[in-house]
């Protein structure tokens, strides 16, 4: 079979020859590689182009450069712009392991009636401050196919051209876009089946501040699209109930302040251990990362509310 690879990039300078050498590096290369870059300002394509030149894979891979595209925009013009009818997907910011293509492609064979494959994540966690990013929002893992794995993740699939065309594409999307598509495959009853040996390494932010920034314009654009019911409105009643707590400490006794600690301080401790993934308990009682986590909870939720807001007062802004 023969598969397109679909990656859409936009101001990934920094990461952009981490995504490159593990594709190239694979133990099934895809047959054609389309990057489509959606109006960096960094140099991406120029770096992708010269890459891939100096490799002698211009034959092989290929930027589309577009003014301003959203990654479901840019994934739309992969797929129109792909030769073949199964297309990989996957992003800038991620290395996929050496194995990753042959292992979804041997999804797809192993069932001639399936249309997607979806493979696992894994959080690329060097530092303190990433692992402890990783407890904090990385999903726990499921068991699918007998192995514990993440997913569904569009960055991590493999899907028939026909599932794109039927569920009408991405949509033009700066978040959400994936989800949102994800949703559809299962609505419209199409085959899926898991590879949960197909492994790419998603690179954690740094930092307070970046993941602060990260999450504060997720916010942003899922307000836009009206899909507060999947984050916002949950975290709001949490500290909603917390607030009516800190009000009845100031007006009946002071211990109804412990009920806020408690509650948040259980929203770590489960989330946590949720994320253990065979662990044992003095590991989860780390003194310095449960701390971490909590302080890192406490920067995306105040990056939802700030996100909500500024979406609230620019609604007619479609950037």
């Amino acid at each position: 079979m023969k598969v397109s690879l679909v990656v859409p990039v936009k101001n990934e300078a920094d990461s952009v020859d981490c995504l490159m050498a593990s594709v190239a590096a694979q133990t099934r290369r895809p047959d054609e590689m389309i990057v489509v870059d959606g109006g960096s300002e960094d140099g991406t394509p120029e770096i992708i182009e010269e890459w891939m030149s100096r490799r002698s894979l211009s034959d092989w891979g290929r930027v589309v450069r577009v003014d301003d595209a959203t990654p479901g925009k840019g994934r739309n013009i992969g797929v129109a712009n792909a030769r073949y009818d199964w297309i990989a997907f996957t992003d800038a910011g991620i290395r996929v392991e050496e194995s990753w293509l042959e292992r979804l492609i041997e999804g797809a064979e192993r069932d001639n009636q399936v249309d997607v494959i979806y493979g696992s994540y894994e959080p690329a966690a060097e530092t303190f401050f990433e692992r402890c990013a990783a407890l904090s929002f990385i999903a726990p893992k499921r068991l699918r196919e007998g192995r514990w794995m993440r997913g569904p993740s569009i960055p991590s699939s493999l899907i028939r051209r026909g599932v794109w065309e039927g569920v009408g594409g991405f949509p033009d999307l700066r978040a959400a876009e994936d989800l949102i598509f994800v949703e559809a495959i299962e609505r419209k009853g199409y085959k899926i089946a898991w590879a949960p040996q197909a492994v790419v390494w998603w690179r954690m932010p740094p930092t307070f501040g970046s993941a602060f920034r990260r999450f504060a314009l997720y916010s942003l654009h899922n307000v836009r699209i009206g899909r507060q019911y999947d984050w916002h409105y949950g975290v709001a009643r949490q500290y909603a109930v917390w607030i009516a707590f800190v009000i009845l400490g100031f007006l009946l006794s002071g211990w109804f302040w412990l009920g806020p600690l408690i509650g948040y301080g259980a929203r770590v401790a489960k989330g946590i251990w949720a994320r253990r993934e065979g662990r044992g308990l003095l590991w989860a009682l780390n003194p310095a990362q449960f701390v971490t986590v909590a302080a890192i909870l406490l920067a995306i939720d105040t990056a939802m509310f700030v996100g909500w807001w500024n979406a609230l007062l620019n609604q007619n802004d479609p950037r």
